[in-house]
């Protein structure tokens, strides 16, 4: 049987009716809204190349997804347990702390894709100097101050 379904999918040289009903592929996680989460993606999975699931507070209430980049880089997307949050007019409202906290981080708010899954935009890239106390800023500047005019320049 099985091989029947494989064989008719690989070259979809149909062998029975029941080996020509079957898809080409298995369903994306999420993608038909059945699961205990909601997904919130900040990329799309293709652009990882390894993925990790960490529990953050208790057993079932918020996960993070981090994927890494073929760089060696991380990036985090979220899973929210669904009795955290619910779907409003195509949008993830947050019921608890713990929810409202996740989905603040992510700057803006989630838009629904289809099933259980969302798309967020990953956190803006803010510029250190407007991240900087102002301490580190005056040291900056008399630093600027410091260096030579240029490299080459010698009058």
């Amino acid at each position: 049987m099985k091989r029947s379904i494989h064989k008719a999918q690989r070259g979809r040289r149909v062998t029975s009716s029941r080996a020509r009903a079957q898809p080409a592929g298995r369903a994306e996680p999420g993608a038909r809204g059945g699961g205990r989460f909601f997904r919130i993606e900040v990329a799309p999975g293709r652009r990882f190349i390894a993925f990790r699931y960490h529990d953050v507070g208790k057993k079932g209430g918020v996960e993070r997804i981090a994927g890494q980049r073929p760089d060696r880089t991380w990036a985090s997307g979220w899973l929210i347990g669904k009795d955290l949050a619910h779907v409003e007019r195509g949008r993830l409202v947050p019921d608890t702390v713990a929810a409202r906290k996740v989905l603040s981080t992510l700057g803006v708010t989630p838009r629904h894709v289809r099933g259980d899954r969302f798309q967020a935009k990953d956190r803006p890239n803010v510029p250190e100097r407007t991240k900087r106390k102002p301490t580190m800023r005056r040291a900056q500047q008399h630093n600027i101050r410091k260096a030579p005019m240029g490299k080459g320049r010698r009058d």
